[in-house]
């Protein structure tokens, strides 16, 4: 249980409150004892350091890592001290990661029939060079990319709602499937709509 709890993600943000990835609680709490960073409480957004944040006692069903003499709470958001840029990050090519970037969505006929009924389409059909890369990949219904079968979408006469293209790295990626609604105050609303569909 306490491995389980040490590996759920942990929002990080920047000083300017953006975004900037998504940590271990494990490496959170590293960051919180070395004092690199600071405890954001969504609620109010008071920051707490390891001091503060140490002393605070846990809610109840709230989870928590038990160490040898008190219990510590698990941060969900932490704000860094010493980071003002934006890091170049790359999301990582994977078919969860084009259901994200397309919002779950087929790019053909505008439907979001649900994960088991999505595929993922070759733009330009691998039998005729087309390569398995964000510019060439879409998400599909099955309905539609039967009916595409082995054209491009000019000759099958089915236009794409949006070019693909590799995304900006954004927190939702890196969120493993876990969901923690604290997070919605610091994501901008179009991508926290797109990670509630996981």
């Amino acid at each position: 249980m306490t491995a389980e709890i040490l590996s759920r993600p942990t929002l990080v943000l920047n000083r300017n409150w953006q975004p900037v990835g998504v940590a271990t609680v494990a490496r959170t709490l590293i960051k919180l004892w070395n004092g690199s960073a600071r405890v954001v409480d969504p609620n109010d957004y008071q920051l707490y350091s390891w001091s503060d944040w140490s002393r605070l006692a846990p809610l109840d069903g709230e989870p928590c890592i038990q160490t040898s003499s008190f219990p510590v709470r698990v941060p969900e958001v932490i704000r860094l001290l010493h980071f003002d840029r934006m890091p170049w990050r790359t999301v990582a090519f994977s078919r969860r990661n084009i259901f994200k970037r397309d919002a779950f969505t087929c790019q053909y006929c505008g439907q979001k029939p649900g994960c088991e009924d999505l595929t993922i389409d070759h733009v330009n059909p691998r039998s005729r060079g087309g390569a398995t890369t964000w510019v060439n990949c879409v998400v599909a219904c099955i309905e539609c990319n039967s009916r595409k079968a082995n054209r491009t979408p000019d000759e099958a006469c089915m236009p794409l709602h949006r070019q693909p293209a590799q995304p900006k790295w954004r927190p939702f990626y890196a969120s493993h499937g876990v969901r923690i609604d604290s997070w919605a105050k610091f994501i901008s609303e179009v991508y926290w709509n797109v990670e509630l569909e996981t």
